[in-house]
């Protein structure tokens, strides 16, 4: 590993209920994640969350809350990510799937329904924080 990046991952809440996408064509391929990605130079981590939730899932998203922060360490890929969570509320549409080379479907889970095969900076956000406290 020789550098850090940092990403954001969008908590995206309707009904008690929170978005995730199925990944595919990346790491961490056929495991579940909220919206995100990295941040660009000069971005606000908000600014980057309104970003990448419109780019992946054409919501547009506003009130963007900080709910966390993990240390991600993906060993067999040899990458390491500092990952900010957010949590906002949708101004204006549904998920659709923008980034279909990126994510296979976007679906709503509750706490009871969540898959279990969670991207790991989502198993990571899960194994500190309680995101009831949040919805």
């Amino acid at each position: 590993m020789r550098e850090i990046g940092v990403g954001v991952g969008v908590f995206i809440v309707k009904n008690k209920k929170f978005l995730l996408g199925k990944r595919k064509n990346a790491h961490g391929e056929g495991s579940w994640c909220t919206p995100g990605g990295h941040m660009e130079k000069g971005e606000s981590f908000q600014a980057a969350g309104i970003r990448e939730v419109e780019e992946e899932t054409g919501l547009i998203v506003s009130n963007l809350n900080i709910m966390g922060v993990t240390n991600d360490i993906f060993e067999k890929e040899d990458k390491h990510y500092i990952t900010i969570h957010l949590i906002c509320t949708i101004d204006k549409g549904e998920p659709t799937l923008c980034e279909p080379e990126k994510c296979e479907k976007w679906e709503w889970f509750s706490t009871e329904t969540m898959p279990d095969n969670l991207f790991l900076s989502d198993t990571n956000f899960f194994k500190y924080y309680d995101i009831n406290n949040f919805i």
